[in-house]
Parts: C-alpha cells; structure tokens; sequence
C-alpha cells in the first residue's frame, strides 16, 4: 500500500521525495523518448521508408489523433490517480518508441506511432495539470522555467549520445530508439516505486469544463495548436528533403537549440513573472510570425542552410515563451477547474493537428512557400489575440473586456 501525503504537509519527507522532485524525474524521462524519436523521425522515415510530404503529413495527422481525444483523460481520472497515470503514460511512450524501429513500412510506423503517442498526449495533459496544482501562482512561472531546462538538459545528453554513438559506436535508428524508450519506461516505473501518492490541497472536477471566461485561454490553446504543427511537421522535414541533413547534421542543430533552451529557460520563467503574460506572449507570436515568413523566404529567394539553421534556432526560442499561456490559465481559473481544463485544452491545442498536416502536406507537393506563409498568418493572427490579455490577469479580469 503507497503511502498518501497531503500536499500541504511534507515536511516529513525528504527532498528527493517530495512533489518538485518527481516532476522534474517526469521531465527528464519524457525527453529521453520524445526527443530522440523527433530527432531520428525525419531521417529514418526519408531514408528507410521513403517518405514524401504527403506520407509525413498523414503521419503526423495519425500523431496528434489522441491530442485530440486528450478530454478523455477526464473520464480516466474517475480510477486513475492523475499522478499514476501520469507514470502510466509515460511508461507506454517508453514502451513503443522502443518498438518504433522494428516496423518500417507505413502501416507500421502509423499502428506504433499511435501507441506512443497516447502515452505522450495523456501524460503531457495530466502532467500539465499537476505541474499548476503543486506550484504556486507566485512561483510557478520559475518552476516552469527550471523544468524546461532540466527537460532541455536530458534531451541535450541524449542528442551527443546520438551524435558520437552513430558512426563510431555504430548506433543504428533500432538501438538509438530501444535505448531511448527503455530508459524513460524504466523511470516512470522508479517513480512509481519511490514516490507517495500526492493529494492537492482542492479536489479536481471529474467532468468535462467548458466556460465562458475561458474563451480566450480556448482560443490561444487552438492558435498554438495549429502553429506548432506546421514547425513540428514541416521545419525538421524541410532540412532533410532540401539541404540533405543526416542524422548527425540535424542533431547538432537540435543540440545547439537545447544548449540556448537550458542556458535560457530559466530567464524566460523569469520573464514572463516580471513582464507579464500579454507581454511575453506578444513578443513569442510576432517573432514567430517573422520566423514563418522567413521560412518562406528559403523558397521564395533560395537562401542557404545557414539560414534556414538560424531561423530553426530562433523558432524554439519563441517557443519557450510559451509557458505564459499556462500561468495566464493558472491565474483566471478556478482551482478546481485545472485538470479538467488542462484536458479540454489539450483537445483544443489539438483540433487543427487532425487535418492541417495532411492538408498542407497536399499544399506542400505544390508550394513549401505557401505553407509558411500559412503559419505565419496564423502567428499574426495569435498576436492580436495576445493583446487582449489584461495587464494583470486574474479571475473576473480574464481578459481587456472585463470591467471587475
């Protein structure tokens, strides 16, 4: 039998024990599955299945299905424990990125990459839910901030095993993906094993949440959902099938990105606490708004690699800001309200994802241009919605509307 800890009273459990210390377990083992099946994806569909534009945006399209249904998570949670099956989840996606390599053909690769990603989705919602229970609101944009980092760290140290295991250990995609899938399985059971079960302070609603006042929380969820598909399924794709990147080439670009993430993340949480969400956000969409439509440029004007590394860089450091959007939430929602909330918004986060990859994976066999150009309107678009964030958000000043 586990043992239960209030979360108000843990002064009797060691630090290694305590809530902070599995979140940020969590934040190393998901990396460690996530980020090497993104870093090896790309190639190894190129160079083993050989995949268009058209096969990776159906893929993806398959990938982003159970983000969708992530407002099943509410129906779980009535017996599953958020944190069990936070661990649940993230022991499946170590499960099957460990498998990823032993179907290569589409059929296969689809069929595995469903499995895995199940696990990431639900366990990215539950996860984001306890990460906003156990945090205060005066610390949480900190917090957040320093798990990014220690997130940014493990991928780091798996993207140089990648690196210098290719051609002189002779790693191949299948071990690369067994060693990455184990490790994450093999944490979430330790922490299973080592970790009490946590109570929150306030009880969570078991029921799906729609409200109102939400809206505009609704609304940035879908803009960045539909944003970040068009980066995650096209940006990577782009270096493969036009500058010709291998695994090694792409990795490094990825390990740079990490090395300014840990150096920089926790600046970012600094940030967003100082400077407000509107402010962070609105810097995040109009950077990434000049990013896409450089993207474009690659095609339209013919410039290099170099730059098109350059603006891969700049993307992800947008990116980061994105943890405004959970601490704006954090501040105008109900206490009770988060995890079902969090799983609503990861089905939000997540409409665009079940049809813009194929249909811009279309778009793409016509004019790459054309699909950054997309997301570029898209962050434009997510600009001004960012704007209408209060200065000082809080519940009943959800957005400049409100009057109270």
């Amino acid at each position: 039998m586990k043992e239960n800890y209030h979360i108000r009273h843990l002064s009797k459990l060691p630090k290694w024990r305590r809530p902070e210390a599995l979140l940020i377990l969590m934040a190393i083992a998901m990396p460690l599955a996530f980020a090497v099946w993104s870093a090896l994806l790309n190639n190894f569909v190129v160079e083993i299945i050989r995949f268009d534009g058209l096969d990776i945006g159906i893929l993806h399209t398959v990938r982003e299905i159970p983000g969708f249904f992530a407002v099943g998570v509410i129906s779980i949670l009535l017996f599953f424990r958020e944190q069990t099956l936070a661990l649940l989840m993230l022991g499946l996606l170590g499960i099957a990125t460990a498998a990823t390599a032993w179907f290569p053909h589409l059929s296969g690769i689809l069929t595995i990459t469903l499995l895995s990603s199940i696990g990431f989705h639900f366990f990215e919602t539950v996860n984001q839910s306890l990460q906003l229970q156990w945090f205060s609101k005066e610390e949480a944009p900190g917090k957040l901030g320093k798990l990014m980092a220690i997130g940014s760290a493990a991928t780091l140290i798996a993207y140089i095993c990648i690196i210098f295991g290719w051609d002189k250990l002779n790693i191949s995609f299948n071990s690369a993906y067994m060693l990455a899938g184990l490790a994450c399985f093999l944490l979430a059971v330790l922490g299973y094993i080592l970790f009490p079960n946590f109570k929150a302070s306030i009880s969570q609603t078991k029921k799906m949440v729609l409200r109102k006042r939400y809206w505009l929380y609704y609304l940035l969820q879908f803009m960045s959902g539909a944003r970040r598909q068009i980066f995650v399924v096209f940006a990577g794709f782009m270096m493969v099938e036009k500058f010709g990147m291998d695994v090694q080439q792409l990795t490094t670009l990825y390990l740079i990105n990490l090395i300014l993430n840990i150096c920089l993340a926790p600046l970012i949480g600094r940030a967003v606490a100082r400077y407000g969400e509107r402010n962070a956000l609105a810097v995040e969409y109009l950077g990434l708004a000049l990013v896409f439509f450089a993207y474009g440029g690659i095609y339209l004007f013919g410039w290099g690699v170099l730059i098109a590394a350059i603006l891969y860089l700049l993307d992800h450091l947008f990116f980061a800001l994105a943890l405004a959007i959970k601490t704006y939430f954090q501040k105008i929602a109900d206490p009770r309200d988060i995890a079902a909330t969090a799983a609503v918004a990861f089905t939000i986060n997540h409409i665009a994802a079940i049809f813009l990859p194929v249909v811009l994976g279309f778009l793409w066999l016509a004019s790459p241009f054309l699909v950054f150009c997309a997301a570029g309107i898209l962050a434009v678009f997510s600009f001004v919605l960012a704007l209408l964030i209060p200065g000082e958000p809080r519940i009943g000043k959800e957005t400049i509307f409100c009057v109270s």
